[in-house]
């Protein structure tokens, strides 16, 4: 029986301060134009913001209820007996007008005994940026929490931190503990544990609609930090021709890059796992129930491909790429 088939779901738009409207503009986001929209959260397991499916006939459902029904079935046996009903990925499109904060993000030990939650380890790939666009991974030499407190109390943060070009298609691992920020003129695909745990450390003397800063938490902050400095923070994968190369590899998520432009089959029968697929590129159909359903997927759209589903058929006309994202059982 048919019952369960490749998921798109309804985004969630978040305003925020540092927020535009070019989710809109590049992938047709149905979102109001004077709105700045930072996030959109593509498929959601997070406490009062969870997805609901947005075609075919389990529409109008939501994640934790399709989980409590399909169990395995959709998520993997072995992702279920970790994570319950809950949802273990959030996957966001991010616009960055402006500079988010400087931040950092607790780890799963830590989140828990603070604040009964997960730590957030997560990755960015990156799918616009304006010339000269930049963002911050981590530190540009060793730092210690004294030459840190050091630093940020003088006003002198930017001194020590890590600085990156990017362009379209560079890929940055977030771990737990890395101090970041993704800086204005970005476009990217974020793929994290469910958590919206945030340490803010600098905002850029920021302040909201009614002239107030935000709240920064550096006393929390300090615990969490990793102050390591590390050589290389890009990740650096090549692209061949109907091959998937690695981008991320952790205990919460593992991340390909799909690059495409004739057919190709996915087996995914020893994953155990849900796979997501992030359209990055163009277009494509993708075919299951051997070849006789299919959906199509445009750039900028996510699909939850259930567990059950073993192999897929990938057809396009053009170029297309995608992100593969599942979890290791």
């Amino acid at each position: 029986m048919r019952t369960l088939y490749p998921l798109k779901f309804s985004p969630i738009p978040r305003e925020m301060i540092w927020g535009g409207n070019r989710l809109h503009e590049m992938f047709n986001k149905n979102f109001p134009g004077e709105v700045r929209i930072g996030e959109s959260w593509e498929i959601s397991g997070y406490k009062g913001k969870l997805s609901v499916v947005a075609n075919g006939h389990l529409k109008g459902n939501n994640i934790e209820e399709l989980i409590g029904v399909y169990m395995g079935d959709l998520v993997g046996e072995k992702v279920f007996d970790s994570y319950g009903v809950e949802f273990p990925l959030l996957i966001k499109l991010i616009d960055s007008n402006e500079n988010l904060s400087v931040q950092v993000h607790p780890d799963d030990e830590l989140a828990a005994l603070r604040h009964n939650e997960r730590g957030k380890t997560e990755m960015w790939y990156v799918l616009h940026a304006e010339q000269g666009a930049e963002l911050i991974s981590g530190f540009n030499r060793e730092v210690t929490r004294e030459l840190f407190l050091e630093k940020l109390e003088r006003g002198k943060l930017a001194e020590i931190l890590n600085f990156e070009k990017v362009m379209p298609g560079d890929v940055f691992f977030m771990p737990a503990g890395r101090v970041h920020a993704i800086c204005k003129g970005i476009v990217l695909a974020e793929i994290q544990q469910t958590s919206d745990l945030t340490y803010r450390i600098y905002d850029w003397g920021r302040v909201d609609k009614q002239g107030i800063p935000r709240d920064l938490h550096i006393d929390l902050a300090l615990d969490a930090i990793d102050y390591s400095w590390h050589r290389d923070y890009k990740t650096v994968a090549p692209t061949l021709e109907g091959s998937p190369a690695l981008l991320a590899d952790c205990p919460w998520f593992t991340t390909q890059r799909l690059a495409f432009s004739r057919r190709l089959v996915r087996d995914y029968s020893l994953l155990d796992s849900f796979v997501i697929h992030i359209c990055t590129k163009g277009e494509y159909s993708l075919y299951y129930y051997n070849e006789k359903d299919k959906i199509t997927v445009s750039a900028g759209e996510t699909v939850l491909i259930p567990a059950m589903l073993d192999e897929l058929v990938l057809g396009c006309s053009g170029n297309a790429e995608i992100l593969e994202v599942y979890i290791k059982s």
